[in-house]
């Protein structure tokens, strides 16, 4: 385990989570350093989330976004891969970055080969160990570009979903500038 890695990861993200909001148009509510109400109650803290201290806003995010997405797995093939899945998660849920990484996954194991790569993931949202190998697999094999082509893959689909979300809620159009801005990058 690596808090550096988590530490990066957190200052790519926190760049664009600092501190109190509650915009009433949000639909994650009230939030502090990111940190929902509602994931901050599951996590313990019972206080005003005006008063969310910074580290325990870090805690909570290592905990319900890192961890439960085997990030620190995934940083030891790939930082940025990590990175990015921290971020979508954090933004867009565990499950969809999660789901987005099977999918990727499963896109790229060469399926048309006579031997593929490894065998299909379930595509559950949960990144275990299978879904690990399956990227130290694919890292090996995709040696030069596999970084960059993955990280492309998982932007393009969290663009996707960021266009799908504000066709079913247009009050998020309000938020969608800035999350293409600040969350999909290439």
């Amino acid at each position: 385990m690596s808090a550096t890695d988590f530490a990066a990861a957190w200052a790519k993200t926190g760049r664009a989570e600092a501190g109190y909001v509650n915009d009433p148009s949000d639909a994650g509510g009230e939030t502090n350093f990111g940190i929902t109400a509602a994931v901050a109650r599951a996590h313990g803290y019972m206080g005003d989330m005006r008063d969310l201290p910074k580290q325990t806003a870090l805690d909570i995010a290592k905990q319900a976004y890192w961890d439960v997405l085997s990030l620190d797995d995934v940083a030891a093939l790939s930082l940025n891969v990590a990175e990015e899945l921290f971020d979508t998660g954090f933004l867009s849920g565990i499950a969809m970055a999660g789901h987005s990484f099977q999918k990727a996954l499963n896109l790229f194991r060469r399926a048309d080969a006579p031997v593929p790569l490894y065998g299909e993931l379930a595509e559950d949202g949960n990144v275990g160990k299978m879904t690990v190998y399956a990227f130290s697999l694919y890292m090996l094999d995709r040696a030069e570009h596999g970084e960059l082509v993955m990280l492309r893959c998982l932007n393009a689909q969290q663009g996707c979903f960021f266009m799908e979300l504000c066709r079913a809620k247009p009050m998020d159009e309000k938020f969608v500038f800035g999350w293409y801005f600040n969350r999909v990058v290439i």
